[in-house]
């Protein structure tokens, strides 16, 4: 089963760059993408419903902002929007498709990077969120979350480490958040079960010359439950053609 995560930065934008075209190839089951940017009735063009896939949308209220999406091969027995709270609901930031026990879900966490008011919502999503992974982890369910949770785990994770400690995505209560999710939780980082080096990264900055150089920060995950772990096969951060500020993040279980 190939799962594909990938923040578009606009999904119209990125059909001008080939994506459907590449998605045509790359024989993924599922798509979770993030930041859509689009309301599901603007996106009446073909190139959107690709005829093998089954698609669902979550979009956020305000035009042209956020907003989640699945392309699934296979149709979900059901599918799910939302998380139950405000920032996660109004901004249309998490979508889940439901296969017998396994769950796969597009999640857009919200950036804190434009001032204090937009990371005081985002440690509120993260505050929310956490609860709500705590129950998943009592289900009979496995997980899959996927998407740009805008928050890097670790030093090997981003590029310029030091001076960065005071940036939105970077902030050590951030981490300690994540740390808390793969440790307390015991959720699994499904990328570097196979992959340890370092300058493995999925998002650069538009400033400079930040992708030619790897300047670049790792805050795309597949953010799995435990009992998948052992079911990777492959990871891979998709470089060689470019649709958005991030490149997709594509991994392979045995399921």
């Amino acid at each position: 089963m190939r799962v594909i995560s990938a923040n578009l930065n606009g999904i119209r934008a990125a059909a001008k760059k080939s994506f459907f075209e590449w998605l045509s190839e790359i024989n993924a089951d599922v798509i979770c993408i993030q930041e859509t940017k689009a309301q599901k009735q603007q996106l009446t063009d073909p190139i959107f419903h690709p005829e093998n896939y089954h698609n669902f949308f979550f979009d956020a209220e305000k035009k042209g902002y956020s907003g989640v999406a699945l392309y699934c091969r296979e149709k979900p027995d059901n599918v799910m929007t939302g998380l139950g709270f405000d920032v996660a609901d109004t901004e249309g930031r998490y979508i889940q498709a439901d296969f017998g026990s396994l769950s796969v879900a597009s999640l857009y966490l919200p950036s804190g990077s434009s001032g204090d008011e937009r990371q005081n919502r985002k440690y509120e999503f993260l505050d929310s969120y956490e609860s709500i992974l705590q129950q998943q982890r009592k289900q009979a369910r496995e997980y899959i979350i996927c998407g740009d949770w805008n928050i890097v785990h670790k030093e090997i994770d981003i590029k310029n480490w030091k001076s960065n400690q005071k940036s939105s995505g970077c902030l050590p209560a951030e981490r300690a958040w994540l740390d808390k999710i793969f440790t307390d939780y015991g959720y699994v980082d499904a990328f570097r079960v196979l992959n340890n080096e370092p300058e493995q990264y999925t998002w650069w900055s538009n400033r400079g010359q930040a992708y030619a150089k790897n300047v670049g920060w790792r805050i795309d995950y597949q953010v799995i439950t435990p009992g998948l772990k052992d079911k990777i096969r492959a990871v891979d951060i998709y470089k060689e053609k470019r649709f958005s500020d991030h490149a997709p993040l594509i991994v392979d279980y045995e399921l």
